[in-house]
């Protein structure tokens, strides 16, 4: 049925309708806002939690490939003679309890090998 046979149609029947309000606005089916596009239709939210999940997807695919290529961080810098500043703390004290006589010099002598590693 075509809009003449619809039109004759509605005559025949005594039926007549008003005249179509004026229009107020223009249909956009796109609008941008933003940089993003904004599509008129139904399909629109799946489009959206498709483009949802691949962007999931490639960020973790970014991480996992970040992760990769990631340079370890540099080992700390060792302190004067290449000890750590626990292993310089352990032997002050060492040397305290040498000093006030709780420690004979073989005990200081072996704890002290102990720390240097030899």
């Amino acid at each position: 049925m075509n809009d003449a046979d619809v039109t004759a149609r509605l005559s025949e029947l005594g039926i007549e309708l008003p005249p179509p309000p004026k229009a107020v606005a223009a249909y956009v089916p796109v609008r941008i806002v933003g940089g993003t596009a904004y599509v008129a239709g139904k399909k629109v939210q799946q489009g959206r939690e498709q483009d949802a999940a691949t962007e999931a997807r490639l960020e973790e695919l970014e991480a996992q490939q970040a992760a990769a290529y990631a340079t370890p961080p540099p080992a700390p810098a060792p302190s004067a003679g290449g000890m750590s500043d626990d292993a310089i703390a352990k032997l002050k004290e060492l040397a305290q309890l040498h000093e006030a006589g709780v420690l004979t010099d073989e005990e200081f002598a072996a704890q002290k090998q102990k720390l240097l590693g030899g």
